[in-house]
């Protein structure tokens, strides 16, 4: 062996040995903080009282993370939350950690992501304290709890869904917070787009309500206003913590991209997107929505395109311009079946106002994508939850139900999926 070689070899050596000096070093480095200091999560929470109980939260930085666990959680893909309950009632509470986020992460998930290889004895203590400090059932009656729970990543602004259950009772709470970092207002996201008062419309009766949503436009459009996008195929009514909390209860997050900003109603981009992303990321349902100068009864009314993915939980992860897929219906109707589920839908309908688009003679969108449709749009009209399946109302307005050759003459196949 020459001498180059030796000494390479002695190098080689050298750098593994370094590197586990190094990784055993790790184990031993991370100490839980002396104090878990919340005091600076106090300072910027958001409240809300119902029924003898009150509710704050705030969402964690990256700065809060190292101070309350002595590392950057924030780094491993969760988004801490910090929620306090001060249970005034006479019985027991117990928080439903899924009413939160369908997703969450339990503390010995995020506590096993930062274990390193030899850590040992620190693992465990790492356990313990993320164990120790996070939100624990039940809250007793007269009691104050706090802790953090592990969601999934919200920019901007995060709705927080807050089901505090009982004995035959559930305390539901719906709070926007700001998520450290972004520039938007929580008490904005509660202001939907300002229409004039003068060119709002608020509808009393169920039978004027249709009749306007079926003069709502067939499609978006392209900004220019002249080229036919995506079909506009549902509406949602309701208060706006009442559909974001049934949106997020389903897995429905906040993701905007580049493609949804291009499809234009009211002469404006989306006021809200949404994706259901499926298992492993994978690119599902969007919901694109802009509030429409209509009101029922007061509350809100939002217009909105349903659609999914050529390939559905198949097509590409991180695909910036998704296809539409052909069958928008299939699309729509999974929506409005998700919803029930949500515990947060009141009635159901179909309207007209989109147009019959048969696989023969299909409408084309702005990306050059082809779709087919019955022609009907998706009403949904939200509650504040809970709801069971039995009290949805299904209205008569199209009887939807029906076989389609009864129901609507010339609407094409059954996509009642």
């Amino acid at each position: 062996m020459s001498t180059s070689q030796t000494v390479h070899r002695a190098r080689r050596h050298a750098g593994r040995a370094l590197g586990l000096a190094l990784a055993l070093a790790g184990c031993a480095t991370w100490h839980p903080p002396p104090v878990a200091d919340d005091g600076p999560l106090r300072q910027r929470e958001v409240s809300a009282t119902s029924r003898s109980v009150r509710v704050s939260a705030t969402v964690l930085s990256s700065e809060d993370s190292e101070r309350m666990y002595g590392a950057d959680v924030n780094r491993t893909g969760v988004q801490p939350l910090w929620i306090e309950v001060q249970n005034g009632t006479s019985q027991a509470l117990w928080l439903l950690r899924s009413g939160t986020d369908p997703d969450y992460f339990s503390p010995h998930e995020v506590a096993w992501s930062m274990h390193t290889l030899f850590g040992g004895a620190t693992n465990t203590r790492m356990d313990q304290y993320f164990r120790d400090i996070g939100f624990s059932n039940p809250i007793p009656p007269g009691a104050t709890r706090s802790g953090i729970l592990f969601t999934n990543p919200d920019q901007g602004i995060k709705l927080v869904n807050v089901d505090l259950l009982g004995n035959q009772t559930l305390i539901p709470f719906s709070l926007f917070l700001r998520v450290p970092g972004g520039t938007v207002d929580p008490q904005l996201a509660q202001i939907p787009f300002p229409f004039p008062e003068s060119a709002i419309a608020d509808y009393k009766d169920l039978a004027s309500l249709r009749a306007a949503l079926e003069r709502l436009p067939c499609c978006a459009t392209d900004a220019s206003g002249t080229i036919q996008a995506d079909p506009l195929n549902a509406v949602g009514i309701g208060q706006l913590t009442d559909i974001g909390a049934a949106l997020v209860r389903r897995d429905y997050r906040r993701d905007a991209r580049e493609s949804d900003l291009a499809q234009r109603v009211f002469g404006r981009e989306p006021d809200f997107v949404m994706r259901k992303q499926a298992q492993a990321g994978a690119p599902a349902t969007w919901i694109r929505g802009w509030l429409a100068p209509i009101r029922f009864q007061g509350q809100l009314v939002y217009v909105a395109q349903v659609g999914r993915p050529v390939g559905g939980r198949f097509a590409p992860r991180g695909e910036t311009h998704p296809t539409l897929q052909g069958n928008v219906d299939e699309a729509r109707n999974f929506l409005t079946q998700d919803l029930m589920y949500s515990g947060g839908l009141d009635k159901l309908g179909y309207v007209n106002g989109v147009g019959v688009a048969s696989p023969t003679r299909p409408r084309t969108t702005l990306d050059g994508a082809t779709y087919q449709t019955d022609g009907l749009r998706a009403v949904v009209f939200f509650a504040t939850r809970p709801r069971s399946l039995s009290d949805v109302e299904l209205l008569d307005w199209v009887p939807y139900l029906d076989e389609p050759d009864t129901r609507q003459p010339g609407a094409t196949g059954d996509a009642r999926q």
